[in-house]
């Protein structure tokens, strides 16, 4: 391996965002990934940057953190976000993708570049540097045993993901829902199925008292708050799901003219149409407990399930003690991380930390000055977030404005005060896109 060369660990969101901004750059990548010789319990696709928990990318509006995160992304050429817009599918405001035509694009880019030479293996020790390890939250386990090694044993905290499952189109009751998007945004993408007082009690209580599978050392504590399973939500009180996933305002029944006692959303999965997700329904259910309650849904009553959902533990590190805010250990610039596994939570913030960690270590390896994210760019609020010795209790995060220094001034209404973070940011980045150049 030659000094021009970077080692790249991983090939989801993060790995495949990151060997392409070090090809792009002019650097030769070894992007090396277990899949397909070895899978997660999670993967089930041989393809790069498979999208397990989710088909959707969250909100594309720049008055939402996430919206803004993803234009920055776009500005800076991104792999990951040039290819969820070209395999989008219609969800009302938000970007969510053909879940296997999004993988097969990153594939065949990264595959076709003529700077990445892809290895299938299983790794079970830290390369040495210039290196980016993205092995993702489900971190096999002689890497992520290598990984606490090379920190000194004690470098972990973990937490519980879930992810939602899959019904055909043809199989949902249109008589019993409707199409639309909360507030009638955008185009009316999502499958809405209403549930009247009585039928809503009776779906909690089940759900509720339904039996999950086996978990070793699961406990309704530990579940990340990002993606809680819908059961232990139910648990929470009665109402608790009414006024999350299953919220009704901004649906009103065409048949009624009015909103509904609560409402449960399916999100298209794939673009010709024929496969729905339950919006905000991870779950760690046992598979017949799943089609035994979510059939009590009116518009699902005959649903045909085509994947249940699973849970399984994610790792991530305890990163403001490990890491900078270019996602490279403290002790060794040259040895960085990138994706869920360094606590930041969500595919975009994923691809945010790989595109940061990636253009940081080619600079590094070039010899060249670092480029510098402000807080003010929700890339570089991300890597101040992640490297922040202040946290005690470091959680994961998604990208939130509340992490990017206030305006200064006042700004009225909450959504005005947004854009004019989101501007600020903007304008912050193109500098930085200016100056390399």
């Amino acid at each position: 391996m030659n000094d021009k060369t970077v080692t790249v660990v991983g090939a989801g969101l993060a790995g495949s965002e990151a060997a392409w901004q070090l090809a792009e750059r002019g650097l030769q990548v070894r992007l090396i990934e277990m899949k397909p010789r070895k899978m997660s319990p999670a993967h089930h696709s041989p393809d790069f940057a498979e999208l397990v928990c989710s088909n959707s990318l969250r909100g594309d509006r720049l008055e939402n953190a996430v919206g803004l995160l993803k234009e920055e992304l776009r500005r800076s050429g991104s792999l990951i976000l040039a290819c969820a817009d070209e395999t989008r599918v219609e969800a009302g405001g938000c970007l969510a993708v053909d879940r296997g035509g999004f993988s097969r694009l990153v594939t065949e880019k990264l595959r076709s570049h003529p700077n990445v030479t892809v290895l299938v293996q299983e790794l079970t020790a830290v390369p040495e540097g210039p290196v980016i390890l993205a092995p993702g939250p489900l971190c096999s386990q002689p890497l992520a045993d290598a990984i606490e090694a090379y920190f000194g044993g004690a470098g972990y905290l973990n937490f519980y993901d879930a992810a939602a499952p899959l019904v055909s189109a043809e199989s949902i009751d249109m008589e019993q829902a409707w199409f639309a998007s909360r507030y009638d945004r955008g185009t009316p993408d999502y499958v809405n199925c209403a549930m009247d007082e009585a039928q809503y009690k009776a779906f909690v209580r089940e759900l509720a008292a339904a039996e999950e599978a086996p978990v070793h050392g699961f406990e309704d504590s530990k579940v990340f708050e990002g993606c809680m399973p819908v059961e232990v939500m139910a648990r929470r009180g009665e109402d608790t799901l009414r006024f999350g996933p299953l919220k009704p305002v901004g649906l009103p029944d065409p048949k009624t003219g009015k909103e509904p006692y609560a409402v449960v959303q399916l999100r298209r999965d794939n673009a010709g149409g024929t496969v729905y997700n339950l919006v905000g329904f991870q779950t760690h259910l046992r598979f017949p407990e799943q089609k035994r309650v979510f059939s009590m849904i009116p518009a699902l009553k005959n649903a045909e399930f085509l994947r249940y959902g699973v849970m399984h533990r994610n790792s991530f590190l305890d990163s403001p003690r490990l890491l900078d805010r270019s996602y490279a250990d403290r002790r060794n610039p040259l040895v960085a991380f990138a994706g869920q596994f360094t606590g930041v939570e969500g595919y975009v913030e994923s691809t945010a930390s790989g595109f940061l960690a990636a253009v940081c270590m080619a600079a590094r390896v070039k010899g060249e000055a670092l480029p510098d994210y402000p807080p003010e760019t929700a890339i570089g609020a991300l890597g101040r977030y992640i490297s922040d010795p202040s946290v005690t209790k470091f959680q994961p995060m998604n990208i939130n404005f509340g992490l990017l220094p206030p305006l200064g001034r006042k700004v009225k209404g909450k959504a005005n005060k947004n854009l004019a973070i989101a501007e600020r940011a903007l304008e912050a980045l193109e500098k930085i896109i200016s100056n390399q150049e």
